[in-house]
């Protein structure tokens, strides 16, 4: 069977991952959440006129020809506007962000007026507009502010605060359970026994899940035995995905496949072209009533949170109604590169930016068992399939390892 090129299998993955629904969260809750909706503005801001300065509300004409004094009648603050109208030869003292007081069209600074018993004598002319943040100058009523499917930032939050919205519409977050398997696991802090290995995958890659704006579950070990994994996958109900980790293959232990299929799976795709990461499966089953994605990675660490990467963000992010291209830039090569295999190769490596164009030095050991390497990348070479021998200063895809 001809291995299945990783483009296609995102796609044939993206395919099958529709929105989730719309839940309404307060601000609080709203960081790093996905926008359901557009959002428009249900005020103007500023909403009144305000003034950008401390100083004088005056009318611009009593200040034609200065210096001229005016008569002092009030006083506007922040949240305590002057009530009355300015009239001709009058002037209210005024704060930074108080209401603009009636009949008045300018704001003189401070430094230019001089207060005496006889009024405040107005030492510069002043024009229209002056010192003002008219209303609506930000934005106005009913203008869209938030375009849907995108991710809140502080920013995002801030505006939508300052347009009237104490919740907002976002897309409920996507559960993911994280299924590792392995007779060979344990907990992570556990002592050691013969042939036992720290079950370190889930907790990085549940880390992923949730910088893609997921909600892990982690379930547990299972253990190399039907029994076992049948009860494990049982537990995933309500989860909107279910990754796998481990058991891919097709050894004596390998069993997770044909457990899932006695669960009710059907495989989308299992085996795909690409170097570290060759075992990928991907299908759907229902359980409890409900659809869910069924992803297996391998069980080595550096080929799950690769596989991860390429192939679970982008599936978040559709469930989500975002879409996470693995967009890659141009970058050359450091070092040459060996000829590649019938599989793409996704190299660790460092990018650097500070050269034109970018530089990217691939690691001089690439063996998918070493988390330290993973740990220090910070992207990725996406090397073709069956690519030639690059030399030094060859161009080359890069994807930026931001998980």
């Amino acid at each position: 069977m001809a291995l299945l090129p990783v483009a296609e299998a995102l796609a044939r993955i993206l395919e099958t991952a529709k929105t989730l629904e719309t839940e309404n969260v307060g601000l609080r809750d709203a960081n790093g959440r996905t926008l359901a909706k557009s959002l428009d503005a249900r005020v103007d801001n500023p909403p009144f006129d305000a003034s950008a300065m401390d100083g004088y509300a005056v009318r611009a004409d009593d200040t034609a020809k200065a210096p001229a004094t005016l008569a002092l009648i009030g006083e506007s603050g922040a949240g305590h506007p002057f009530s009355g109208e300015v009239k001709k030869g009058e002037t209210v003292r005024i704060f930074t962000g108080a209401a603009l007081p009636t009949g008045t069209d300018a704001v003189v600074i401070q430094e230019d007026a001089t207060a005496s018993e006889s009024g405040i004598t107005i030492r510069e002319t002043a024009k229209r507009g002056d010192n003002i943040r008219p209303a609506g100058q930000d934005f106005t009523k009913g203008r869209t502010l938030l375009e849907s499917g995108q991710r809140l930032t502080g920013r995002d939050i801030l505006l939508a605060a300052a347009a009237g919205h104490a919740t907002l519409p976002v897309v409920r977050k996507p559960i993911v359970a994280l299924l590792s398997t392995g007779d060979e696991l344990v907990e992570p802090g556990t002592a050691l026994g013969p042939g036992q290995i720290a079950a370190s995958n889930s907790f990085g890659l549940a880390a992923v899940v949730e910088a893609a704006g997921g909600e892990a579950r982690l379930l547990g070990i299972a253990r190399d035995n039907h029994q076992s994994l049948a009860q494990f996958l049982e537990s995933a109900e309500g989860a909107d995905v279910l990754v796998t980790i481990g058991g891919a293959s097709v050894g004596d232990h390998d069993l997770v496949r044909p457990a899932l299929e006695r669960a009710g799976a059907k495989l989308n795709f299992y085996k795909i072209a690409m170097r570290p990461g060759k075992p990928v499966f991907f299908g759907a089953r229902t359980i409890g009533g409900k659809r869910q994605h069924c992803l297996g990675v391998p069980g080595n660490p550096v080929s799950s949170l690769i596989c991860s990467r390429v192939f679970l963000v982008p599936l978040i992010g559709r469930l989500l109604g975002r879409d996470v291209p693995l967009d890659t830039i141009e970058a050359v090569l450091a070092d040459p590169l060996p000829a590649n295999g019938p599989r793409e190769h996704y190299m660790r490596a460092r990018l650097d930016l500070s050269t034109s164009p970018p530089q990217v030095a691939p690691f001089k050991n690439q063996d998918s068992g070493l988390i330290t390497a993973l740990r220090h990348a910070d992207c990725m070479i996406v090397v073709r399939a069956d690519s030639p021998p690059l030399a030094a200063g060859s161009p080359v895809k890069v994807l930026k390892l931001d998980i």
